[in-house]
């Protein structure tokens, strides 16, 4: 069995190993099972054996060969590619790291999100399918079936192993980033199941932004997910009780809070706010950042997190936006404020079924002391999430009422 050290190793040599092998062969499907193949060759060996000197150039070396002997296997195409089919050495290993490119072929957007997260966590993060299955709680033959219909698209695209250029190359990392940015949150607040989150997805989306942002340290918006996910992540060991309940934010021991993550984010946050353009990335960062420079919740600058979503409305409309600015306008102006705000979202169709949205209003409705509608919302709130963790807090501050 691998030790964490290894296996964090692996998890980290992967992507940049099939980056190598698509330069070299162009062939994705291929090259990403002759990969899977190598690392499970490595968990098998490098225990006993030990780890290599050149652990990418080992992993190059068992991936290129599986490769070669599946090109070898097929008949048709066997003259064409004998030319190829040698052996490759470590040496032959470039210093180059594609995981970047990597990232950008996985995010195409002839893809789906759902299958654009599924395939970045398949080829960079390495998560095997039945792990992203786990994930999101579906079969795993229904996940395997969306990563090769992914593929199939990516190959059927003719999609080069390269970075777009120009106003392309900036959209597709909009993409990745924002791929990034679901898989964080699904490990943050799992939109199903009895956890409320999954900390193995939050971690390697937090390390897939690093390395993103290792790239291209320069980019405001990288700079900006990145501290957000660190500053969101600070809170992990405050928001559940030891059964697992929720525990709102103004609940939270913030003692409890990681004060590395929050340093480090703040500290990300100031550098990027420096820059000559705001992007929602770095806004909602913003507002992480000033909730956790509160000491408690009733410290909290809420007049500077109402004006910090006031910019994020303009730059980036979305009715989650809206609704999180209602809290803030509740906390400035009072819970009749939040309400007036809050009932603009009414008629947004995406909004229809979402249960934060009388999640929020049975909060402002308990405020203003009208216990009866306060409770019926939370109701809603609770029948429409299939977050089993969010279900029984909301039923649980139903319950209160009714005591």
């Amino acid at each position: 069995m691998t030790s964490p050290g290894d296996e964090d190793l692996l998890r980290e040599l992967t992507p940049q190993v099939l980056g190598t092998l698509v330069r070299r062969y162009g062939r994705f499907e291929g090259c990403e099972d002759a990969v899977q193949e190598a690392v499970l060759a490595a968990s098998v060996q490098w225990p006993d054996e030990g780890v290599p000197d050149n652990p990418r150039g080992w992993l190059v070396t068992v991936a290129s060969r599986r490769l070669v002997d599946q090109m070898r296997s097929d008949h048709a195409r066997r003259e064409r590619e004998s030319a190829t089919a040698t052996e490759v050495v470590p040496e032959d290993v470039p210093d180059t790291d594609d995981t970047l490119l990597l990232l950008f072929l996985c995010c195409h957007p002839t893809l789906t999100a759902a299958s654009q997260t599924a395939l970045t966590l398949r080829a960079v993060g390495g998560l095997t399918t039945a792990e992203i299955a786990r994930a999101f709680l579906v079969p795993e033959a229904t996940m395997a079936a969306r990563i090769s219909r992914a593929k199939q698209r990516i190959k059927a695209a003719g999609s080069s192993f390269a970075l777009p250029e120009g106003a392309e190359r900036e959209e597709r990392l909009r993409v990745v980033l924002h791929v990034l940015y679901l898989i964080f949150n699904e490990g943050y607040t799992a939109s199903s199941g009895s956890e409320l989150h999954r900390a193995d997805l939050a971690r390697e989306a937090i390390r897939l932004a690093r390395m993103v942002h290792a790239q291209l340290p320069e980019d405001a918006e990288v700079t900006g997910l990145l501290a957000l996910m660190l500053l969101t992540h600070a809170r992990r060991d405050a928001r559940t009780t030891a059964t697992g309940d929720l525990i709102p934010l103004d609940e939270q021991d913030r003692a409890k809070w990681d004060r590395g993550l929050i340093d480090e984010g703040t500290e990300l946050i100031k550098t990027s706010l420096a820059g000559p353009a705001l992007g929602p990335y770095q806004l909602q960062a913003a507002i992480a950042a000033t909730h956790a420079d509160a000491a408690t919740a009733g410290e909290t600058n809420w007049a500077q997190v109402h004006a910090l979503y006031l910019i994020l409305e303009r730059i980036a409309p979305n009715p989650m936006v809206t609704l999180n600015r209602a809290i803030a306008l509740a906390e400035t102006e009072g819970p009749q404020a939040g309400l007036t705000l809050l009932s603009t979202l009414d008629d947004d169709a995406r909004m229809a079924g979402h249960h934060r949205l009388p999640a929020v209003r049975a909060h402002l409705l308990e405020k203003t002391g009208d216990t009866a509608g306060a409770y019926e919302h939370y109701r809603l709130a609770a029948k429409a999430t299939a977050s089993i963790a969010e279900r029984r807090y909301l039923e649980s501050r139903a319950a209160r009422l009714k005591m």
